[in-house]
C-alpha cells in the first residue's frame, strides 16, 4: 500500500491526544523514507481544523474525522472514527478497531520502519486511545496518554525532539504515576459530590485535581451520577476552553457534534468559541446551546454571549 501513497505537501494530525502525536511523527518518518523529504507537520483540534483551508495539492491527515471537504485527489485520510459516507476521491485508510497510531505504524512497518521500542509505544497508545479496560497495560497506558494532556502536544514533541521512542520509561511518567496514586482518589471523591446538570442527559463534572478522564471513567463505571454523558472543562494557557465528553453507550459523540466537535462514540471533545473566557461562562454557554428555549429561540452566538454577560451583571 505504501507504494501507492502520493507525496504529501503537508501532514496534518490531531493535536489533543497521544494518538495524534504518535500518528503525526510516524507519518513524517514514512514520508522521509518514501520520498526523502522533510514534510511539514501541523496539528489541530477539531474546531481549528474545520477553519483551516486545504490549500495544498496533496496531504496526509491522521486521527481527524473525515469531512466531505477532505475528499480530494492526492489526499490520504488515515482514521478510525465512525463515518457515514466514505470518500470517493481521497485515499482512505480506515479501521474502527485500531487507533490511528497503529494504522500509521502498520504503514511504517511495510516500509521497514518498525522497532521493538515502537512496538511497545504503539501498543500503549492503542490501549489508551481505544480505552481497552481489560488490557493489563490499561493503567500504564493512560499515564502515557496523560503526558500529552498535561504537557500538551507541541511542548512534548519539542522536548523529545520528535523522537517518540523517548517517551518510553520517560522520567515524566513518574510524575503521572504520583498524580494518579495521590491526586486521582482525592479528585474522584470531590468530583463525585460536584456534578451539576447541563441537560437532563449531560452532567458537568467539576474537577480540581487528578486525571479528568480516569475520574469521569470511574464515575460512569460506578454509575455514581444519573447522567449518561459526563462533561469536563479545561482552560488552556492561551485562554481557549475545551469540553471533554464521556459516555458508555455512544451518547457523547452526539453531544460533541452539537458543539461543532467530534471524536469517538464514548470519548469526544469540542473547542468552545473564543468569546468564552472562563469556566462559568462555558457552563452558561453549554446550558443555553444544549437547552435551546423553543418559545424564545436565540438567533445567534452573539445573542448567547450577550445573555451570558447580562446574567453575570
Amino acid at each position: 500500500m505504501t507504494k501507492s501513497l502520493p507525496r504529501p505537501d503537508v501532514i496534518i494530525t490531531h493535536e489533543s491526544d497521544l494518538d495524534g502525536l504518535v500518528s503525526g511523527v510516524l507519518l513524517q518518518r514514512l514520508a522521509q523514507k518514501l520520498f526523502k523529504a522533510d514534510v511539514r507537520l501541523e496539528a489541530y483540534n477539531y474546531h481549528n481544523w474545520r477553519q483551516r483551508e486545504l490549500r495544498e495539492k496533496s496531504g496526509w491527515t491522521a486521527d481527524l474525522t473525515f469531512e466531505p471537504r477532505m475528499d480530494r485527489p492526492n489526499w490520504v485520510i488515515i482514521d478510525h472514527h465512525v463515518i457515514e459516507t466514505p470518500p470517493k476521491n481521497a485515499m482512505f485508510i480506515h479501521d474502527l478497531t485500531k487507533s490511528s497510531g497503529l494504522i500509521c505504524y502498520e504503514l511504517c512497518q511495510q516500509a521497514g520502519l518498525g522497532s521493538p521500542e515502537l512496538d511497545r509505544l504503539v501498543h500503549l497508545n492503542n490501549v489508551s486511545d481505544l480505552f481497552l479496560e481489560d488490557d493489563p497495560d490499561f493503567v500504564l497506558a493512560n499515564d502515557y496518554a496523560n503526558l500529552v494532556k498535561t504537557y500538551q502536544f507541541w511542548n512534548l514533541r519539542t522536548l523529545i525532539g520528535g523522537k517518540i521512542e523517548q517517551l518510553l520509561n520517560n522520567p515524566l511518567l513518574r510524575v503521572m504515576e504520583v498524580k494518579r496514586n495521590i491526586e486521582n482518589p482525592l479528585g474522584f471523591a470531590w468530583s463525585r459530590e460536584n456534578v451539576s446538570e447541563i441537560t437532563p442527559l449531560v452532567g458537568y463534572v467539576d474537577t480540581i485535581i487528578g486525571n479528568n478522564n480516569l475520574i469521569v471513567h470511574q464515575l460512569l463505571e460506578q454509575q455514581a451520577t444519573k447522567y449518561p454523558v459526563l462533561l469536563t472543562l479545561f482552560r488552556r494557557t492561551n485562554g481557549v476552553v475545551i469540553a471533554s465528553l464521556r459516555s458508555r453507550k455512544g451518547e457523547a459523540l452526539k453531544v460533541a457534534e452539537k458543539l461543532q466537535g467530534g471524536g469517538h462514540a464514548n470519548a469526544s471533545g469540542a473547542t468552545l468559541p473564543r468569546a468564552i473566557k472562563t469556566i462559568p461562562d462555558a457552563v452558561n454557554y453549554l446550558k443555553q446551546v444544549l437547552n435551546p428555549k423553543k418559545e424564545e429561540p436565540l438567533n445567534s452566538l452573539e445573542d448567547i454571549f450577550a445573555s451570558i454577560d447580562m446574567s453575570q451583571k
